[in-house]
C-alpha cells in the first residue's frame, strides 16, 4: 500500500472536485442500472463503484491529500443527513405501547457496539500507519547521514 501524496489543492476546489466525482459515478450507476432494468439499485451500485475505484486508487497510486480533506470537511454534518429518517422513526416508536423499551435497547445495543468496534479499529489502523511510515522516514535519514563523510 503506498501513501498518500500531498497535492497543494485549495480546499473549495477539493470539495468541488469530489463532489463532481461523486455526482460522475452516482449518475453513471444510475445509467448502468437502467439500462440493465434495476434502477432502484442504483445508489447502492454507485456506493460499490465508489469504495472499489477509491480503494483501487489508494492500493495502486495512493490517495491524495486533497480527497481526505474534501470527504472530512463534507461529512462533519453528515448527522443532519439522517434527521427526518430518525424523526420519523421516533414518532413511530410511540405507537409501539409496552415494546417501546425494548426496541430502543435494540436499536441503540445495534448501533452503539459497531461504532465502538468500528472506532477502535479505525484507531489502530491510522496509528499503525502513521507509526510505520515514521519509523521508515527516520530509518532512512539516520541511514543517509551516517553515509554522509
Amino acid at each position: 500500500m503506498k501513501p498518500t501524496h500531498s497535492s497543494h489543492i485549495p480546499l473549495w476546489l477539493a470539495i468541488i472536485m469530489t463532489l463532481a466525482m461523486i455526482i460522475f459515478v452516482r449518475e453513471s450507476a444510475v445509467v448502468v442500472c437502467q439500462i440493465i432494468g434495476i434502477e432502484k439499485a442504483a445508489n447502492i451500485v454507485g456506493l460499490v463503484a465508489m469504495f472499489i475505484i477509491l480503494m483501487t486508487w489508494r492500493l495502486l497510486k495512493g490517495l491524495p491529500s486533497w480527497v481526505t480533506q474534501a470527504s472530512n470537511t463534507l461529512l462533519v454534518d453528515s448527522g443532519f443527513a439522517f434527521l427526518p429518517v430518525s424523526a420519523g422513526a421516533g414518532l413511530l416508536l410511540f405507537a409501539l405501547g409496552d415494546e417501546l423499551w425494548g426496541v430502543m435497547a435494540t436499536m441503540l445495543i445495534s448501533t452503539l457496539i459497531p461504532l465502538w468496534g468500528l472506532a477502535i479499529l479505525a484507531n489502530r489502523w491510522l496509528n499503525h500507519n502513521t507509526s510505520t511510515d515514521t519509523a521508515a522516514t527516520h530509518s532512512v535519514g539516520t541511514h543517509n547521514t551516517k553515509e554522509q563523510p
